[in-house]
This record gives structure tokens, C-alpha cells and sequence, in this order.
């Protein structure tokens, strides 16, 4: 995916796992990257100094903090792709036993967020041809008892990006990456071992071949992207 330096991506989520790898690819490709986390110090560490990478501390939810994400889109004017990857697990608990106020923590950082920082940037994504992207799960189609708050945000997701991208002439995709080493997945299956899992870096070249080539708007797993190998 070698593109022209001046193409311009807004990462949520930057700071670790699968964010963190998506951003430090596509800054190795030349491209311009706004990305975010609540960790300053963390999200400073982890990406390189540049002129072409923009860090800002916050939650994803606060509207301060996305209009700072918007003013950052603004000085590049332009904005290629917008991928929401941050994301809250939330309460591993049967539904009946999930309290309404942890059952909104996890909607409110799942899903509003997307749609009101979207908001704000659409107009970049729509004069630019840009490519919307929602981080999917597995959880979004599939039925896991203790999962139903974290598969609700994200079959949810699904369906606003891709409407989102139907509305408004995009392409739009809903990427389930599979599982991978990461924090969040560690908390999802305490004590249990994962260094099995694939590292977000191997998923990294199968979302750039997605993003890169032809492929119509809509819901994939990483495992069935990695036969697109089209690069521009």
C-alpha cells in the first residue's frame, strides 16, 4: 500500500494492539497520522517523533476531545481513512446480570463515539473518496455467553459503518481481525495463556491488501482477506 505522502489517517485507539500496528504502518508508508489515546505518556512513547504524526490524549467519548481530533483533519485538509478501533470490552457477565450503567459505558465508547467523531469528519472523508473502517469482532455475529454487552456495541458498529458508507457514497468496512496477543484479549480470558494468538502486526498486511484494493463495501474477516493482494 505505497501511497503519496500527503494522504492523511485518523486512528482511534493508537497507543497498543492492533491500532498502535495499523498506525505505525501506514507512518512507515508515508502517510500523515492523527491518532489517540487516554495515556499521554503511552501514546507518545510507542509512536515516532515526526512531523507526520499527530498524538492526542483523551476519551474518545468526550466532545472536546473529538473536536480536537477534527482540528487536527482540518489543518491537513483532507482525510483518506478513518478507522475506529478503540474500543471498551466492558463486563464479561451474563445479559440479565449486566448493569444499565456499565451496559452504556461500553455503547458509549463502541458505538456513539463513532458515529459523533464520524460526524465531525465526513465531509473530509466524502471530498477526499476516503475509506471508513470499524474494527469488528467475531462476538458481532456469533452468540458467546458473557459476551453479549461487547457483541451488542459491535454488531451494532457494524451496521453504522456500513450504513454510514451506503448513505454517503464510501466505501465502508466492517474488519473482524480474529484473535490476537493484546491486552484487551488477555483481560477477555484471565490466566489463561495466549501467546498463541497471532500478533496485530500479522493482521496489519491484510487490512492494507483490503484497503488497498477493489474489494466492495462490507463485512470481512481478516483470514478471508488474505488472499486480496492488491497493491497500489
Amino acid at each position: 500500500m505505497n501511497r503519496s505522502d500527503n494522504e492523511v489517517a485518523v486512528i482511534t485507539g493508537g497507543s497498543a494492539g492492533l491500532g498502535l500496528a495499523l498506525a505505525t504502518s501506514l507512518i512507515d508508508k508515508g502517510w500523515s497520522v492523527v491518532t489517540d489515546a487516554r495515556n499521554a505518556d503511552r501514546l507518545r512513547a510507542t509512536l515516532p517523533d515526526s512531523p507526520r504524526v499527530t498524538t492526542l490524549s483523551g476519551d474518545v467519548r468526550d466532545l472536546d476531545h473529538q473536536d480536537a481530533i477534527a482540528a487536527a483533519v482540518a489543518r491537513h485538509g483532507r482525510l483518506d481513512l478513518l478507522v475506529h478501533n478503540a474500543s471498551e470490552l466492558g463486563p464479561m457477565l451474563p445479559l440479565a446480570e449486566v448493569p444499565e450503567s456499565l451496559f452504556s459505558s461500553v455503547l458509549e465508547t463502541n458505538l456513539l463515539a463513532p458515529l459523533t467523531l464520524t460526524q465531525r469528519l465526513l465531509p473530509y472523508l466524502i471530498a477526499s473518496r476516503g475509506t471508513l473502517v470499524g474494527i469488528s469482532s467475531d462476538a458481532a455475529v456469533e452468540h458467546y455467553p458473557t459476551w453479549g454487552t461487547y457483541a451488542a456495541s459491535k454488531a451494532a458498529l457494524d451496521h453504522l459503518v456500513l450504513t454510514l458508507g451506503e448513505e454517503n457514497g464510501i466505501r465502508a468496512y466492517a474488519v473482524d481481525p480474529g484473535d490476537m496477543r493484546t491486552a484487551m484479549h488477555q483481560a477477555a480470558f484471565p490466566g489463561e495463556d495466549i501467546s498463541d494468538r497471532p500478533l496485530p502486526e500479522s493482521v496489519v498486511p491484510h487490512l492494507l491488501a483490503l484497503l488497498s484494493g477493489e474489494q466492495p463495501s462490507g463485512r470481512y474477516r481478516a483470514t478471508e482477506l488474505a488472499s486480496v493482494g492488491a497493491t497500489r
